[in-house]
Formats: structure tokens, sequence, C-alpha cells
């Protein structure tokens, strides 16, 4: 008998220490599996839900190259997620914003610039994210012989008063000029600090809209000239110099030269937690840091001069 009721015991005992590593290694999985879960599950808004549904956006040229690369990036970490980007230039996408038609009205300039007069309400409610900065340099296909021109020869060029480039030290060969239409933010940008001035569309000159078309026709066009961000320049055309100074990052980022503008990113009000997770990642040290430098582009917290709406520049 009491053999019996020691085996029982003991019995009894084996089996709340069993059920006890149980419990600590259950404990342990649980720990680890949630560790493991958090650090590949995707970002979630403040409400808890995980990113999913679509955003549109539409706009800037010179800016939609570092947006579609930064939105298959998030997309890669979204699987729910669609993200569209159009160009179309920055007067469409301040538009089209305005009229939320889109999520995001891409900018090379501020909306106060471009929504004017009867449009001037509908600027006031554009929330405006600045993602980076953006510099304009003039281009040429490579034969014409020059690698910088004046402000002022500049000028000449696009209101017709020169017409060959011999007329500037080049060869001896009619200019072409390849310009953006009226409702673009890059040819706002050059105009107001390259030349200084409005120009009038000159008969005979090519207009296109995306900086893209842009590229490939002054690098294929003999006694083409244009302008271009810097994220589009390559070995097919010839990179001016204005007023001697190189349109170079260093340059840009010390306020030496001149062409350059804000890259914004407008909503309709305040975003809402899909579109402002988007808009914050543009902000990240892996975006700022690897797609916005990566790409041409300047990280606005390295700009050691800023510039307000009226083009007025100040030391930081």
């Amino acid at each position: 008998m009491r053999s019996r009721k020691s085996w029982v015991m003991a019995l009894a005992l084996t089996s709340v220490l069993a059920l006890s590593a149980c419990g600590n290694n259950g404990g342990n999985n649980t720990a680890n599996g949630g560790n493991a879960e958090a650090s590949n599950a995707p970002t979630q808004t403040n409400s808890g839900a995980e990113l999913s549904g679509s955003i549109l956006a539409s706009g800037s040229t010179a800016l939609q190259p570092l947006v579609e690369q930064v939105a298959e990036k998030f997309m890669e970490q979204h699987a729910g997620l669609d993200i569209q980007v159009q160009g179309g230039g920055s007067g469409t996408g301040l538009t089209q914003v305005a009229e939320k038609q889109v999520d995001i009205g891409n900018s090379d300039v501020f909306a106060e610039e471009k929504l004017k007069d009867a449009d001037a309400e509908k600027a006031k409610a554009l929330v405006d994210h600045q993602v980076a900065v953006v510099a304009i340099a003039a281009v040429t296909h490579p034969a014409v012989g020059v690698d910088g021109l004046t402000k002022q020869q500049l000028v000449d060029i696009f209101t017709g008063k020169i017409t060959n480039w011999k007329d500037v030290g080049g060869a001896d060969q009619k200019i072409q000029i390849i310009n953006r239409p009226a409702s673009s933010g890059t040819r706002a940008t050059f105009e107001k600090f390259a030349l200084g001035t409005k120009t009038e569309d000159l008969q005979g000159s090519i207009q296109e809209d995306s900086s893209g078309t842009v590229k490939k026709i002054i690098g294929e066009t003999p006694g083409a000239i244009g302008y271009l961000a810097l994220s589009y320049l390559d070995q097919t055309v010839q990179t001016l110099k204005y007023d001697s100074v190189d349109p170079s990052v260093d340059n840009v980022i010390s306020g030496k030269y001149p062409v350059w503008a804000y890259e914004h990113m407008y909503t309709n009000g305040e975003p809402n937690e899909t579109v402002k997770a988007f808009l914050d990642y543009f902000l990240t040290d892996e975006v700022q840091n690897g797609d916005v430098t990566e790409l041409g582009y300047i990280p606005a917290s390295k700009m050691q001069v800023s510039r307000d709406v009226a083009g007025t520049v100040t030391n930081k």
C-alpha cells in the first residue's frame, strides 16, 4: 500500500514537471515566434491596420524617376498596396490633386506659383511635402562645340536673338530649341532661375511633355539645346556650365549654382494613413541617403541655403 502511494506521488510529480517544461518551451517559442513575425510583418498604420489599397500620383516628370523607384521599393514591402505614378508636368499634377483626381500631385514649383487667380483658393487647400531638391541644367547635342553659356547667351538663344552656334563659339550649326510646355515645372524653374524671364514658344522650336523624350531628342538632333534635371543627365547629351559654374551637387548645395528647386509632393488636405506612410518613407535615411542621391537629387537637409516661394535665397 505504501509502495503504491509512493508510485502515485512520483507519477504526479513527473506530470507536473513535464507540464512545466512544456509551458516554458511554449513561452520561449511564442516569444521567438513573435519576434520573427514582427520583423517580417508589413508596416502598419497608426490604427494598426496593414497598408493596402492604391495610391495615384501625377505631375512632374523631373521628379517621376525618384517617385517610381521609391514606389517600387515600398510596394515590395506591402503586397496589398498598389502605387501608380504618372507624368504630365507639375501644372497637371497640381491641378489634378486640387480637383481630387489623384492622391498626390508632384511638382517642381510651389503650388502658389502655378495655381493663381481663380485657382488661388485651391492652392490654399494643398499640403506641401518636400522630399528633395532638383537642379536643372542646360544641355545640348554633343557636337555643338560648347561646354558652357552665360545667362545672357541663354536668354538670347531662347528668345531667338542667337540662332547659330558659331555666334557663341560653337560649330556653324543652326540652333534647335527643345522646350517644355507652359505647364512644366522644369520650364518654370529654368526660366525663373537660369533666364530670369519667361519666354515665348518660338516658331520651329520643338515642345515635349516628358523629360525623357526631351533627352532623347536632344541626343539625336544636331544643334539641339534644352534643359533637364540632373537625374536625367548621361553621356548622350552635353551638360553646360552656367556662367562658368558647373551644375554639380556640391555647387547646388553651397548655393553657387542657382538653377534648382524643391521637389514637392502635394496632397489635398492632410493625407490618409496609407498616403502618409508612403510620404514618410521618402524622408527615411534609406531613401534620402540612398535613392535620392543615387538618382541625382539632393536631400533638402543637406542644402546650405534655402529658397522661399518668391525665389529669395537665404543662408541656413
